[in-house]
């Protein structure tokens, strides 16, 4: 048989396919999400996220030293607060000596070129695991911003290369530009989680840090899943008050959106490759239905063949331990 055109000629060997491969995986598409707990030597291993751990800063701080070597450049930080000091204002996550704003100092002092981005939303803090200050029942958005303002300020003060607002209140990204400006920290930087959804893969998240919200649920503020549009709107609207970086979380069911985004805006994209994805290979492969590694890396390609820059995932480790081999 004749054929003009043979498609699988390009797909005969390891070698030809590397070489026309379209989407590649490195160390640095990688951001690192971090759990901070209070204590020494402490490392507990979170349930519904089995290899995963929330660690006391003394580990956390030989994590990422060990995370540096193995090339991987940027973490997402976020901390476990104790209850007596969660309450209805969030005033903990402003404390110059909290539990974040002790990480970021000793992060940057121990690795001091690590890329530290930090997570701005109340819910760790909220008496009601919320990501916002309640009233009648209701999560206020203006005075919430007013508060994450605070935060984002504390965070900077604290060395923050980059803070990352998961809120999802209205006009938060222009606030916090305008507090960080006028405090001076002309170089501090928002990545912004700008479409991010009312998911029901979040779960294992929560239980890392205890917060779950203690009544309703975070539709309110939230994305619709089934909403296309109003993510492009949320992004652009985000650019526009001043994100360097926007986000869409989660990324395994919104990799339409992650192109989407992509195609709209003229700023690096990142995606949460978010916990119950990351729960869900593992099970899997605990059952022995997938291969673990090659799972990994399907999805994280897949994550960045969509459009994504830059991908934050609890399988950072494990992508580059794959990669090397």
């Amino acid at each position: 048989m004749y054929l003009q055109r043979r498609n699988r000629i390009t797909r005969k060997s390891e070698a030809i396919r590397s070489l026309v491969r379209e989407t590649i995986l490195t160390p640095d598409d990688f951001i690192v999400p971090l759990f901070i707990d209070e204590g020494e030597n402490v490392k507990t291993e979170i349930a519904s996220m089995p290899g995963y751990y929330r660690n006391s800063l003394d580990v956390t701080v030989n994590e990422v030293k060990e995370l540096w070597s193995m090339g991987l450049k940027a973490v997402l930080l976020f901390v476990k607060s104790k209850d007596e000091l969660k309450d209805n204002t969030g005033k903990e996550a402003w404390n110059k000596d909290g539990l974040m704003q002790r990480s970021i100092k000793a992060i940057k002092d121990a690795v001091p070129e690590m890329y530290v981005m930090t997570d701005v939303a109340l819910d760790p803090y909220s008496s009601y695991g919320h990501d916002g200050i309640v009233k009648d029942g209701q999560i206020v958005n203006d005075e919430t911003v007013e508060a994450l303002v605070k935060m984002s300020i504390s965070h900077a003060e604290a060395g923050a290369d980059m803070v990352a607002p998961s809120d999802m209140m209205d006009g938060r990204i222009g606030a916090i530009r305008k507090g960080l400006e006028e405090n001076n920290f002309i170089n501090t930087g928002i990545m912004s989680y700008s479409a991010k959804y009312a998911s029901c893969f979040y779960g294992p998240f929560r239980d890392a840090l205890d917060s779950a919200p203690g009544f309703g649920d975070k539709k309110t503020y939230q994305m619709d899943y089934a909403n296309r549009i109003e993510a492009i709107k949320e992004t652009v609207m985000d650019v526009e008050e001043g994100a360097d970086i926007v986000m869409v979380k989660p990324a395994l069911s919104y990799l339409d959106i992650i192109r989407e985004v992509k195609n709209a805006v003229n700023v690096p994209v990142s995606a949460y490759n978010i916990s119950g994805e990351y729960a869900m290979i593992k099970a899997a492969a605990e059952k022995g239905w997938i291969n673990e590694d090659k799972a990994i890396m399907e999805v994280l390609t897949s994550i960045k063949r969509a459009g994504a820059d830059l991908i934050a995932t609890y399988f950072a480790k494990d992508a580059v331990r794959i990669l090397n081999q």
